[in-house]
């Protein structure tokens, strides 16, 4: 088959460790690369974000990525970017009617690609599928005033959940989320993100850590809502253990950096300032090398809506602490890959650090529990066979005519 996936502002070239760049880019970079293994011929299209970039750039067999020319060619936060989603729409159009390249279906990532996969689609006759990957209601609920998404997302994305051929959840949070937002569930398809366990595995090189001290690590992307401030606050019921943070700006820009300066000063406060260590964003190739140095993974977001980092760490045989959130409800089984906890709650998360720390044969049984759940349940082909099947199913049906406003 012949896919395009739109990813609107989460290109799979994209280094991670931005506001922006995180757990959707990787999706669709390793989506795309497995869905390419199976056969089949995948365009990503993104926006085009710097004037020099070439239209189509190689990704690698079977994966082009596209760059669209919506709005300036510049970086722009995704919550600034509904504006040029007409024309990405149009673009496509275009690109669709004049190219002998037609897509046999398209399959949106994020709310504002489904807009425009879902405008094009019915000019072209191309069916829509779509992953959220993030609800607005789940943002607002959680964020408040702070929540700086447009202002009719919530109603685009319940609009959108009745306008695609099939809507693809990641996890049974989101179901029952989209279900109260009035998506019938016999549009859904329940389809969780993966990990690549020939990368992600215990065998391999390590970063050189101390042998004497617990390390606790913990990766993502530098926004509060990850919940960093939380497990520094728990560090004071660890004693000993170090924790250590993967990702935000590169190592050169840290100490320019507003947040990670505002979790400095907070381990200062807390008397644990010589028991953490940022290191920044790190290239994605020596993840692994991190993960494997790791006694433990601690992921404590407010909100989640899936969560791929601790499926990183599972795969290299890490157990998890983490809150009892969206996806991490799914990937984590309590009491036995690792430990969930309420969030925004340090004091619980440094409790279970403790435990699992403290007790070598729980992190072992942990570890290995993970490790075999991770190989077994979440593997990037087994999520793109399922999308394969789901693709053909679509692609039969008949297509509506109109635009989602």
């Amino acid at each position: 088959m012949r896919i395009a996936m739109i990813s609107e502002h989460a290109s799979p070239l994209a280094a991670l460790g931005g506001v922006d760049a995180g757990g959707q880019n990787t999706h669709v970079a390793e989506l795309a690369t497995a869905l390419a293994a199976e056969g089949h011929d995948v365009r990503v299209y993104t926006r085009r974000d710097t004037s020099d970039q070439p239209v189509a750039v190689p990704m690698r067999d079977g994966v082009t990525v596209v760059h669209v020319p919506a709005g300036p060619a510049e970086p722009l936060p995704k919550d600034e970017l509904l504006p040029y989603m007409k024309d990405f729409s149009r673009w496509l159009v275009e690109q669709w009617r004049g190219d002998d390249w037609a897509p046999t279906v398209a399959h949106a990532h994020f709310w504002m690609s489904g807009l425009a996969a879902v405008t094009a689609g019915r000019q072209t006759g191309v069916p829509v599928v779509q992953t959220y990957h993030a609800l607005g209601t789940v943002k607002k609920r959680h964020q408040g005033a702070a929540d700086t998404s447009p202002a009719r997302r919530i109603g685009y994305e319940r609009a959108l959940g009745r306008a695609v051929d099939r809507v693809v959840a990641q996890c049974q949070d989101e179901v029952r989320e989209l279900v109260r937002m009035g998506v019938p569930r016999n549009r859904m398809a329940l389809i969780p993100s993966g990990v690549d366990s020939d990368r992600f595995s215990p065998e391999g090189p390590a970063e050189p850590r101390d042998p004497d001290r617990p390390r606790i690590l913990t990766v993502g992307r530098f926004v509060e809502r990850k919940g960093f401030a939380d497990l520094i606050s728990a560090l004071k019921i660890v004693p000993g253990a170090e924790c250590v943070v993967v990702g935000g700006p590169p190592p050169t820009a840290l100490d320019s950096d507003p947040f990670a300066d505002r979790l400095r000063h907070l381990a200062e406060s807390t008397k644990v300032a010589d028991r953490l260590r940022i290191v920044g964003a790190v290239p994605a190739t020596e993840m692994p090398r991190w993960y494997r140095s790791a006694d433990v993974l601690a992921t404590a977001p407010w909100y989640e809506p899936f969560g791929l980092t601790p499926l990183e760490a599972m795969a290299c045989g890490v157990p998890v602490v983490a809150t009892g959130v969206g996806g991490l409800n799914d990937t984590v089984v309590d009491g036995l890959t690792g430990d969930l906890v309420s969030p925004r709650d340090p004091r619980s998360l440094g409790m279970a650090l403790r435990r699992v720390l403290g007790d070598p044969v729980r992190r072992f049984a942990y570890a290995t529990a993970a490790l075999d759940r991770a190989r077994q349940c979440y593997s990037w082909k087994r999520a793109a066979e399922q999308l394969g099947t789901l693709y053909a199913a679509v692609s039969g049906l008949g297509r509506p005519t109109g635009a989602v406003a």
